[in-house]
């Protein structure tokens, strides 16, 4: 299709949907097919089959996971259709993208508990109208060993060795699984499945998308394109989010935790998280960028509008307005909030009416473990009626009353039964 075979107002619409769709992604492979394929779908007036697969290794989403989920709702408000491919068969195996070793494997069950949590939580973002979920064990589970051999034939192991994590364990002499090799072709058979336009993945599951491509071409298909979205640093400014270094914002977390942990964001980073995982508008978000750069925005305002819209986007605009109050009246005037929760001490659990601290924290459930109360009390992080402690070895005397404060969102009114 050529673009002079357009009427003016399908070339409008054509431009208007690559800006949207080219806005903050780092890489589209290969540009022109994009644009043919924008053409045809707004010529034809039928949508675009998008694609994302899930590996449902881990249940709760932070907002690092949702960069290629607000992309993906981008594309349903230009009208086009997103597959959600939930890899209950491949999840067995686990993706080795940036893994060092090979991943362990899960169980049937594990998944697709998993995979339920990703499903209520993915609504949060986008339309479930206009989203269609897919298990591929609806296609992977029936293949015979025989299919399975004629698929391995259409890569060679140099192709499978292209890919960064694959050639450092190779000449570092630790061990690659041949069932490894399989996860890439798997998620390429997804897409041949599908007949997908468009996948989408982040910047490190380049490789992957890209097999999607081959595969398609091997089985007579025409080919997706592959948007590859970036990772976004944590609250660190330094490194990717993640939970297990404790520098992410969940999108379950209370309305309270997510507010203070956004307003804790880097100055740096503001505006690349207002970009990537809010549902801010491009025209706001350039009038925003503006603001800050001429002085007429102050940074503090613009941080308390990135929290605002992040609660408000998971919890609703009540519980974002509260949220803010909340911060308002604790930080920014120094006061406790009105609202406190109780937390309960079985009076068995007190000696002479007295607990040791690092035992209330864990009891009231502000600290995991005694290494991380101990932790929090030695970085003075632990306040008992507004008077800081910092020796972990110390008991506190309860008689019901005292409010205990544990780093700067979480407050508990204590009583005594």
């Amino acid at each position: 299709m050529k673009w002079e075979e357009l009427t003016p107002e399908q070339q409008a619409e054509v431009e208007r949907q690559l800006k949207v769709i080219s806005r903050g992604v780092v890489e589209i492979v290969p540009e022109d097919e994009l644009r043919q394929k924008v053409m045809k779908s707004v010529v034809a007036g039928t949508p675009l089959k998008v694609k994302l697969g899930l590996d449902p290794s881990a249940p709760d989403i932070h907002v690092g996971h949702t960069v290629v989920m607000q992309k993906l709702r981008q594309f349903q408000e230009l009208g086009h259709q997103v597959h959600l491919i939930i890899g209950d068969f491949t999840g067995r195996i686990g993706d080795p993208t940036g893994k060092s070793e090979t991943r362990k494997q899960l169980t049937e069950e594990d998944v697709l508990r998993n995979a339920e949590t990703y499903r209520q939580q993915i609504f949060k973002i986008l339309d479930p109208e206009k989203t269609k979920v897919h298990f591929n064990s609806e296609w992977l589970a029936p293949l015979t060993f025989a299919d399975v051999v004629k698929l391995a034939a259409k890569v060679t192991v140099a192709r499978m060795l292209e890919r960064d994590d694959f050639t450092k364990r190779y000449q570092s002499g630790q061990p690659i699984s041949i069932h490894e090799f399989f996860y890439p072709l798997m998620q390429g058979m997804d897409s041949v499945a599908l007949e997908s336009d468009i996948e989408l993945g982040g910047t490190d599951q380049k490789f992957n998308l890209l097999m999607g491509r081959t595969l398609q071409k091997e089985y007579g298909k025409d080919t997706q394109i592959a948007i590859m979205t970036p990772i976004i640093e944590g609250l660190d400014g330094v490194q990717k989010m993640s939970k297990s270094l404790g520098n992410y914002i969940g999108i379950d977390e209370e309305p309270n935790e997510i507010y203070g942990k956004a307003m804790s964001v880097p100055d740096e980073l503001m505006l690349k998280y207002y970009e990537l995982v809010t549902d801010l508008p491009g025209e706001e978000l350039e009038a925003l960028a503006e603001g800050l750069k001429t002085g007429s925005v102050h940074p503090r305002d613009a941080k308390m509008k990135l929290a605002f819209t992040l609660v408000r986007m998971y919890h609703g605009a009540d519980a974002a307005n509260a949220a803010q109050e909340h911060f308002v009246t604790v930080f920014q005037q120094r006061a406790l909030p009105e609202d406190i929760e109780e937390k309960e001490i079985p009076a068995g659990e007190l000696e002479d009416g007295k607990i040791r601290l690092i035992k209330l924290l864990t009891l009231i459930g502000f600290a995991a473990s005694n290494g991380e109360a101990r932790r929090s009390i030695q970085q003075g992080a632990v306040k008992l009626n507004e008077e800081k402690l910092t020796d972990p070895n110390a008991e506190v005397a309860l008689s019901g009353g005292e409010v205990i404060q544990v780093g700067k969102r979480k407050f508990a009114k204590l009583t005594v039964k």
